[in-house]
């Protein structure tokens, strides 16, 4: 559809004010550059039905731009220094995330064997300190980062190197104190640009490459956009031939997530620290905590537990009456065959049914089909 007559000329001025910046910042500038015209560039154009495509491809190249800073970084540009490259031990990794003095590093020391710095004043963590939380039959590993402040996600108190290790965490704790409770939103701007998404649902996108044949876009529900917009905005992704399916209603933003390689979405909890020292107002979605006074030390450790949706299954060897003597950490969604594959996967091809006892069965040893979901308490003897 074309632009209504009126917009043509403020049309072809957005396009030659943008083609002069691409161009220019191929020669001139970074990423970092070329995402800043861009954004001039939107500032500068008006909102309504007839830009919407045009706003929407914008969109996608900042997106995409994003996504080559994060390549970039990764291939060798990072901040340097040691402590950032932690491998990923235990049954789940949760990384602590908070402005500096907040009392990570405290409650770290209470929860694990680490031996992170304390102190009260700012950045003292300079680097992540692993520690390990032993809870029910589970072995949780817990980060402790350097604070994280404003302008994180471009590179400011090495937040490139903290949010990166906040993309490979399980769940995200993001602690403050009672002084400090805007910093909630301020590190959820920086996870945001970062491109964290906290505690939402990965959009229900599918995308059905092809060879050949261009773009079709289909959705069974009455989205607020002309679906051909969609296309100009996969094509940026390098989606040029297949179907776009819209299982449910999607924002722009969220398509432009779901194209995205560097979109990753994490579960977190709220944690405020030094509550004895605060007698106002608590907020229901607030999780209260003293880790100097240990308070609320057992409840954070139970609501970690639930939040990161771990179940134990017990193992029964052949000759073994049912029992909870071997125990396996697995996930929520989890079946019988990501079971028999954690043991190994010659063992998970040499067998094809398990028999069961507790939860989940009807009855004691019920042979069930490894597409079994595991529940928690569930006692399993592979045959």
């Amino acid at each position: 559809m074309g632009l209504n007559p009126r917009f043509h000329k403020e049309a072809e001025e957005i396009n030659i004010v943008l083609f002069s910046a691409i161009c220019y910042n191929t020669h001139m500038a970074d990423i970092a550059q070329q995402i800043k015209d861009i954004e001039d560039v939107l500032k500068k154009t008006p909102h309504h039905k007839a830009t919407n495509g045009f706003i929407g491809g914008m969109r996608a190249k900042i997106a995409r731009l994003k996504d080559k800073e994060v390549e970039v970084s990764s291939q060798g540009k990072g901040g340097g220094g040691g402590g950032y490259a932690v491998k990923k031990q235990g049954d789940a990794t949760i990384v602590l995330i908070g402005p500096p003095s907040a009392g990570k590093s405290t409650l770290i020391n209470l929860l694990t064997n680490a031996e992170s710095k304390v102190a009260a004043y700012a950045f003292t963590t300079v680097s992540v300190i692993p520690g390990m939380l032993k809870y029910r039959d589970g072995y949780i590993q817990i980060l402790d980062v350097p604070g994280l402040i404003e302008g994180a996600s471009i590179g400011k108190g090495r937040g490139r190197e903290v949010l990166s290790v906040a993309r490979g965490a399980d769940l995200l704790v993001i602690m403050t104190d009672p002084e400090r409770l805007k910093f909630f939103d301020q590190i959820l701007l920086e996870l945001e640009k970062a491109g964290i998404r906290i505690n939402k649902k990965r959009p229900d996108v599918r995308v059905e490459k092809e060879i050949a044949g261009g773009l079709t876009v289909v959705s069974n529900i009455k989205q607020d956009y002309d679906l051909n917009d969609i296309k100009g905005i996969a094509q940026e992704f390098g989606i040029k031939n297949g179907k776009i399916i819209l299982k449910e209603k999607v924002t722009i933003d969220q398509i432009i997530d779901s194209f995205s390689e560097r979109i990753v979405y994490k579960n977190a909890i709220f944690v405020v620290n030094k509550a004895d020292t605060h007698e106002g107002h608590r907020y229901e979605d607030l999780i209260y905590i003293s880790a100097d006074k240990e308070q609320g030390i057992e409840e954070l450790k139970e609501i970690i537990w639930q939040n990161l949706k771990l179940v134990t299954v017990y193992l029964v060897e052949k000759s073994d009456k049912p029992n909870t003597e071997n125990p396996v950490i697995m996930k929520e969604n989890d079946t019988l065959t990501d079971v028999a594959r954690s043991i190994g996967s010659e063992f998970l091809e040499s067998t094809n049914l398990a028999k069961i006892w507790g939860n989940g069965s009807k009855f004691d040893g019920q042979e069930m089909p490894l597409s079994t979901k595991v529940q928690n308490g569930m006692q399993v003897r592979f045959i």
